[in-house]
């Protein structure tokens, strides 16, 4: 069962800061967002995959991680073939795909701990001006990235009791007992978080 998004390792990956990553994951996401050719993309796709899969991954376990994902976009790509022409459907799967491989090859190497220290630092010239917290903001970014592998183990629980009950598995039947379990840890977590005093405002 997926109970952490991070892998331990001695990549290079792993190795970087994390300061890097992130200023690196940004600045290739605008590149591949201001480019328009299909090689680009798919060289980027290329390059992504590497990375992702030199965090320690098996293929298979790479592709059980993003495959929702892909399939979101894969479905997305379908509806824009009737609007666009299938080199730019190409140029726009690669670009997400792309943009998906990078960000979940920083997540794999990056703990969760040092990824709110490093977002409370970025954020904390706009905390200066009073725009926002910064330590709130990385606690909420934390929680995202803490419980994104507890939300798929839990939709794999429901499928597997749909299935011990004989039931046909439907997106329907899942989506809704899924969405009142993690609703309910939610407020589960959102008291425990104002009873230890972490959120200021």
């Amino acid at each position: 069962m997926l109970t952490s998004l991070h892998i331990e390792g001695s990549s290079l990956l792993h190795r970087l800061p994390v300061r890097v990553k992130l200023m690196a994951l940004v600045a290739s996401s605008i590149g591949l967002f201001l480019s328009a050719s299909l090689a680009v993309q798919a060289i980027a796709f290329i390059v992504a995959a590497a990375l992702y899969l030199s965090a320690g991954l098996t293929p298979k376990e790479a592709l059980k991680r993003v495959g929702f994902v892909f399939l979101t976009i894969f479905f997305l790509a379908a509806v824009n073939l009737f609007y666009l022409s299938v080199a730019e459907v190409a140029t726009l799967t690669l670009r997400l795909m792309a943009l998906v491989l990078f960000a979940a090859a920083v997540t794999a190497t990056t703990t969760i701990s040092a990824f709110m220290d490093e977002i409370t630092i970025l954020l904390s010239p706009l905390e200066r001006l009073g725009w926002l917290k910064g330590a709130d903001v990385s606690l909420a970014l934390g929680l995202v990235l803490r419980f994104v592998p507890d939300i798929f183990a839990r939709y794999q629980a429901i499928r597997e009791a749909h299935h011990a009950r004989g039931l046909p598995v439907r997106p329907l039947t899942i989506i809704g007992p899924l969405i009142i379990l993690t609703l309910k840890d939610a407020d589960t977590i959102a008291a425990a978080i104002d009873a230890r005093g972490f959120r200021r405002q």
